[in-house]
């Protein structure tokens, strides 16, 4: 037995093997300092907690056989670390998920198209997922590593490989990846970690591309000591993130606030309640050359690290300034798209009350003739900041373009968005602008119906905006309601 557990040892203490990595890994994942872990609650808006009161228990699709990371146990219950990372993320939330049960992992895809399940626990994003899912941000973030035989040299480079196979999951995101960018190798299809990692072993597959923290777990639990990491593929590291339905924005928002709170130390002890790596201390062994490694790949992991966050921060203010009018500050047409499109399939889904108001500055022009334009200017972004104040925070102001400004009031009735284009026309009258001028605006009001797409909910509120300006200006008018059949395809 002792003699069994050296060997066990020196296979992980293995140059170029299981040592430096997991060393490597755990260093980051504990991040700069120890932090004692945090249980925070959330401030959630009044908007999600209404969403929560609504959708709670919600239900919850996982990988039931993916250990570590996460199984459905012989009694039905969700375990393993997604179990425990969104445990703390429920926790701080309220957001409370029920499980849909399944036996494999593309049935739980499955059951998530089909709307069966609101969220899928954790996975990375892809091109296919994103035709049905949004995306959280990661719970946590796992290296990916090649696994070959012993004999197998080392990998520097994926896509010289010829006549190669490699076993993968099926349906996983790595199975996707792997055979969209680099169909030089074979890819072998399995049903589980075990499997994939099992047929190298026993020679039925060259390599398997699998987390580090799945493969030390796996082969340790397995005694496949005859594998090893023979390489890493730059960018394929797990970013295991929840997915929920492409409707559910107010569910990702609620669950990205859970998920910032989760701690280094919170993933740490999680980590290391399912996977413990001990070491015998009275192995001798030469770790010279694996601390040189592992410092070499710690230096590599911070440079990478740090450009990719350059590259994210600049991204992050590519994405602003694309979709935020920098006159006003406020959400301009193309940032509203995306977000006003899942507005109205959740409104119309769960029969949810949505009124767009839209708005006009009348006679602008003679303002920007008689003034100037920076005095204009100066009118939208007042009349930008009017508008912001207002409106409630979960309603969203947006400029339209010109001096046109739409108001999208969540959960309003008809009626109600009426009221309050009436209080913002009257606001506008009795507010000093920068002109010294009576400013008036004119509205159009317009309300969800079953059939509706966004084009056609705004081109209704812009034809009560013209039969306001035709009407004599600053007042509201709204818009009638409209056959099914006459809306647009």
């Amino acid at each position: 037995m002792a003699n069994d557990t050296q060997n066990s040892v020196k296979a992980l203490l293995k140059p170029r093997g299981w040592w430096a990595l997991w060393a490597v890994f755990s260093m980051l994942l504990a991040g700069h300092g120890h932090a004692a872990p945090s249980s925070p609650v959330v401030h959630l808006t009044d908007s999600e907690r209404a969403y929560l009161t609504v959708q709670n228990p919600i239900g919850l699709c996982v990988d039931p056989d993916w250990w570590p990371f996460e199984v459905i146990d012989d009694r039905g219950q969700h375990k393993g670390m997604a179990a425990d990372l969104i445990a703390l993320v429920s926790a701080r939330t309220g957001a409370q998920f029920v499980l849909h049960t399944t036996t494999t992992w593309e049935e739980s895809v499955a059951a998530s198209q089909a709307g069966k399940c609101l969220a899928l626990s954790f996975l990375n994003r892809t091109p296919d997922r994103e035709q049905w899912l949004i995306f959280t941000e990661p719970l946590l973030i796992d290296p990916n590593v090649l696994i070959t035989r012993e004999e197998h040299p080392f990998i520097s480079d994926v896509g010289r490989l010829r006549g190669q196979t490699i076993a993968l999951p099926k349906a996983t995101a790595m199975s996707e990846r792997i055979k969209r960018d680099f169909p030089n190798l074979t890819v072998l299809d399995t049903v589980s970690e075990n499997e994939s990692l099992g047929w190298v072993s026993e020679r039925q597959a060259d390599m398997t591309l699998r987390s580090l923290i799945v493969a030390a777990h796996t082969i340790k639990h397995n005694g496949w000591f005859n594998l090893k990491i023979s390489g890493q593929i730059p960018g394929y590291e797990n970013r295991l993130s929840m997915g929920v339905l492409k409707s559910e924005t107010i569910l990702r928002d609620i669950l990205n606030k859970g998920v910032a709170t989760l701690t280094d130390e919170d993933r740490r002890q999680v980590v290391d309640r399912h996977v413990q790596m001990k070491l015998v201390t009275d192995v001798k062994t030469d770790y010279t050359l694996a601390t040189a490694i592992g410092a070499l790949l710690v230096l590599v992991v911070v440079s990478n690290g740090w450009w990719v966050r350059r590259i994210q921060l600049a991204n992050t203010q590519l994405k602003a300034m694309a979709e935020t009018d920098a006159l006003t500050g406020l959400l301009n047409r193309n940032g509203l798209g995306n977000s006003f499109a899942f507005d109205v399939e959740r409104a119309l889904r769960y029969g949810r009350s949505l009124s767009v108001i839209m708005l006009d500055i009348d006679h602008f022009k003679a303002i920007n003739d008689d003034f100037g334009h920076l005095v204009g200017d100066k009118v939208l972004a007042d009349l930008g900041y009017l508008l912001t104040k207002a409106t409630r925070n979960v309603d969203t102001v947006c400029r339209w373009g010109g001096e046109e400004f739409v108001v999208i009031c969540h959960e309003t009735p008809l009626e109600q968005a009426e009221q309050l284009a009436e209080r913002l026309l009257q606001m506008a009258r009795e507010h000093p602008f920068a002109s010294q001028r009576p400013l008036t605006l004119s509205a159009g009001v317009a309300h969800v119906q079953a059939g509706d797409v966004p084009d056609a909910l705004v081109a209704r509120a812009d034809a009560a905006l013209y039969q306001a300006k035709n009407s004599g200006r600053n007042r509201v008018c709204v818009a009638a309601a409209v056959k099914v059949d006459t809306l647009p395809a």
